[in-house]
């Protein structure tokens, strides 16, 4: 008995399993009942899961604040990056970390954070996290009442989103295939003549444009797997956001900039005649120059159309884990 006392004090311990809440969006593209029960079946093994479905928009950033006041450990957010950004807007100022699986048709932030984009693999990947569990702090960026983590746009590209978002079926049987379709269907109904115009302020100067891109991180996003990247020196823990304004479209123009972006270099798309970067900012207003209404996205959700709207950025404000 004395011996079988010894060598169990000699076996090293398991520290007792991490809360884990689990948001799962029903609707996104590759989330199904099943792959919802296999996937929290699996993190039973080595976190305490309670996994919850959202009902309706804004409804994973009210379980994200009351995960954070009930003290769990972690939140996961399996979804699209509108879950993923709601969930951030519900747990930004609190000391629970957000993680990701991948549910929907990009995954932009699982990819920025180097979780796997399949969720077989993304949840192993989650199952190791348990043995080394070391949450870290990250900056988000701030726009009409909103946060954000990794990019947002006013303009073409958030006329895109809203037109992209208004058909989701097709979005998830075509992907970025469909981005590219209602990216130029869009530029020719609404931006070839008479686009809607914005002035940007920023730090006392003051230019014009037709399409503003923020990122917090980098990249922008992807198409397939190729990383598309517009903003320099965009990063999650460099305490600015990173900005380029889009002066003038064309199809001449436009033309132009597509290869610039499927460059995979930045420095490459700032060099356009037509793209004016910003560089690292800490705070800047876009107001509508001709008195139409511009439309904003933030991480790839359509937050609605503006006359006037503040971007800023607030450092560290959103644990992670990955």
């Amino acid at each position: 008995m004395e011996r079988a006392e010894a060598l169990a004090e000699g076996v090293p311990r398991r520290a007792p399993k991490k809360r884990m809440l689990v948001i799962v969006n029903p609707y996104a593209t590759t989330v199904s009942e099943r792959l919802k029960n296999l996937v929290v079946y699996a993190l039973r093994g080595r976190y305490e899961v309670e996994a919850v479905e959202t009902q309706a928009r804004d409804h994973a950033t009210e379980l994200c604040r009351e995960a954070a006041g009930e003290g769990y450990d972690a939140v996961v957010a399996f979804g699209g990056d509108g879950t993923l950004n709601e969930a951030a807007n519900g747990l930004v100022g609190s000391d629970t970390p957000l993680t990701c699986l991948p549910g929907g048709a990009t995954n932009v932030f699982c990819r920025t954070l180097g979780i796997p984009t399949d969720v077989v693999d993304a949840t192993e990947h989650l199952l190791r996290l348990a043995d080394a569990f070391r949450p870290w702090r990250m900056d988000v960026g701030r726009v009409g009442g909103r946060h954000f983590v990794f990019a947002s746009g006013a303009g073409l590209d958030a006329s895109v989103v809203r037109r992209v978002d208004a058909h989701p079926r097709l979005k998830a049987r075509l992907g970025e295939w469909y981005f590219t379709y209602s990216a130029v269907t869009t530029f020719a109904r609404r931006y070839l003549v008479q686009p809607p115009r914005v002035r940007v302020e920023v730090e006392g100067r003051s230019l014009e444009g037709v399409t503003v891109i923020v990122q917090n991180s980098d990249p922008f996003t992807y198409f397939g797997r190729r990383p598309i990247r517009i903003c320099e020196d965009a990063g999650l823990r460099t305490g600015t956001l990173a900005a380029v304004v889009l002066r003038r479209a064309t199809p001449f123009e436009l033309a132009t900039v597509a290869p610039r972006l499927f460059s995979g270099r930045a420095e490459t798309v700032g060099r356009h005649r037509q793209i004016e970067g910003l560089g690292t900012v800490s705070d800047m207003r876009i107001c509508s120059r001709d008195g139409e209404a511009f439309p904003v996205q933030v991480d790839g959700d359509f937050l609605g159309e503006f006359d006037e709207i503040a971007y800023g950025v607030t450092p560290r404000a959103l644990a992670v884990v990955a």
